[in-house]
């Protein structure tokens, strides 16, 4: 078998056959493109979902350097603590609120940190999120229920606190609306 030269035609089995010039009759001057004009679905990163849910973990990590209940020196650091060390009275002593605001704040982050990670669609970490931000939500709202919704209780820390299942629900709703990213060329990032 011989290689083939590009540059000079084989005529080994096309004896004195030669294409047609262009513009001469018989020509067709129409191509196929190489590439498919139908949309595609292209994979990339979930910037401002991503960063909402960076933004409720790093609330939450604040929120263990700061005092959580007015007149109390218990930090949100404290009350983790407390909390694992007695997992049994965790209900009752109404430590499951801070474990779940602070703990859900940090799979949040490493959600968000997910969402930076190039994908057709990010809703399943979009889904997931919601998960975790509606049990950050019922640790919010059942200790503020619990006191009337006095909002005088609370010191700096819950206030972060708050802002973990805010900022966590922001971030789960675009990435679970976000759909794919449709083009006919690839994005330029």
């Amino acid at each position: 078998m011989t290689e083939r030269d590009p540059v000079r035609p084989d005529t080994s089995s096309h004896a004195g056959s030669v294409a047609p010039a262009a513009g001469t009759p018989g020509a067709s001057t129409e191509t196929a493109p190489d590439y498919s004009t139908r949309p595609v679905a292209f994979r990339g990163p979930e910037s401002l979902g991503g960063l909402l849910l960076l933004l409720a973990g790093i609330a939450a990590a604040i929120s263990l350097l700061l005092r959580w209940v007015d007149g109390s020196d218990v930090t949100g650091w404290g009350l983790v603590r407390a909390g694992f060390e007695t997992p049994d009275d965790l209900y009752d002593q109404g430590l499951w609120q801070p474990m779940a605001i602070i703990l859900g704040g940090g799979l949040l982050f490493v959600l968000g940190l997910l969402m930076w990670l190039p994908a057709r669609t990010h809703r399943t970490l979009g889904v997931l999120a919601l998960l975790v931000s509606v049990v950050a939500t019922a640790g919010v709202l059942v200790p503020l229920a619990d006191d009337g919704w006095d909002l005088g209780t609370y010191d700096v820390g819950f206030w972060l606190g708050m802002a973990v299942p805010a900022l966590g629900l922001l971030g789960a709703l675009k990435a679970m609306l976000t759909g794919p990213r449709l083009a006919t060329r690839p994005p330029q990032y």
